[in-house]
């Protein structure tokens, strides 16, 4: 019988979890499985998959809070929502230093990585997975302490955008070329400098048949299931040409970048939440 961790016990993975990200964070090395036999001796009798799954709690409930989680420990919303999101605030606040940490990597200038093969980095997007509470009652949200959502600061991050932009275009240069249309790789164009904001998307592509691909490109550091930020007109851009709109999701951008795609109107493929400036929160759900 599976008996609820105490509150010693979320303590200890807390600390451990802070303690790997940070050293993520900082371009560190570390063994995660090793950090898991060690937080096991701190525990009452629980086992590795139990260590990992409270890891992945501790990553839904950064997600929630808008800070930069593990990358390794997909996040998992079913945890114990008396306990967990109170002793992960405590930590944040008993260790101030990390919003500086977190800062910084929110605002980090990255150049585009290089990669061997630009066309393996395409994978499914992710499945939805309990990634939001019941909606049956109501649920107190979960809040940084220090006020700041930091996915939303990475998002803004221009120079980031931009790079993630670079990352796409050679991407879809490379796609059409192994389709043998050069011609259509020469037309691509860069619409987010072009035309600005105004038009609703970032990079006007091709199908391999001469079709137009409109793509908006969104790009994080952090994990597949990084919550992603679309506006009001990217929104309406997707639904008025869902027939050629394409959301590519770059993730793990700091040095081994993959890609997802979505294809049609975003309002059927993700669910939307209104967030601040008018922006909208994307949570993984996809259909």
């Amino acid at each position: 019988m599976t008996t609820s961790w105490s509150q010693a016990e979320v303590e200890a993975a807390v600390e451990a979890y802070f303690d790997m990200l940070q050293q993520e964070l900082l371009g560190q090395k570390y063994n995660k499985r090793q950090r898991r036999l060690a937080l096991i001796g701190k525990l009452n009798a629980r086992s590795e998959g139990s260590v990992e799954l409270k890891h992945q709690n501790i990553s839904a409930v950064l997600i929630e809070m808008g800070i930069p989680y593990i990358s390794g420990y997909k996040p998992r919303a079913n945890y114990q929502r008396s306990l967990l999101p109170g002793v992960v605030s405590e930590y944040l606040q008993n260790h101030p230093q990390l919003q500086s940490l977190f800062q910084a990597d929110s605002e980090a200038v990255l150049p585009p990585p290089t990669v061997e093969d630009f066309l393996a980095v395409m994978e499914k997007p992710p499945q939805y997975e309990n990634a939001l509470p019941s909606r049956v009652k109501e649920i107190v949200p979960v809040y940084n302490p220090a006020g700041v959502n930091y996915l939303e600061r990475e998002a803004r991050n221009q120079a980031l955008g931009e790079a993630g932009e670079q990352f796409v275009l050679n991407f879809e240069r490379a796609r059409l070329v192994y389709a043998g249309k050069t011609s259509l790789a020469d037309r691509i164009e860069q619409v987010s400098v072009t035309e600005g904001p105004a038009a609703g998307f970032d990079i006007h592509s091709f199908e391999a048949s001469g079709k137009d691909r409109l793509i908006e490109v969104k790009t994080t550091k952090y994990g597949k299931e990084t919550p992603f930020f679309v506006s009001p007109n990217e929104l309406r851009c997707s639904t008025r040409h869902a027939a050629s709109y394409h959301l590519y999701r770059l993730f793990r951008f700091r040095e081994s970048p993959r890609l997802f795609s979505l294809q049609g109107s975003l309002s059927e493929r993700c669910r939307l939440e209104p967030s601040v400036r008018a922006w909208w929160r994307t949570p993984p759900v996809w259909r």
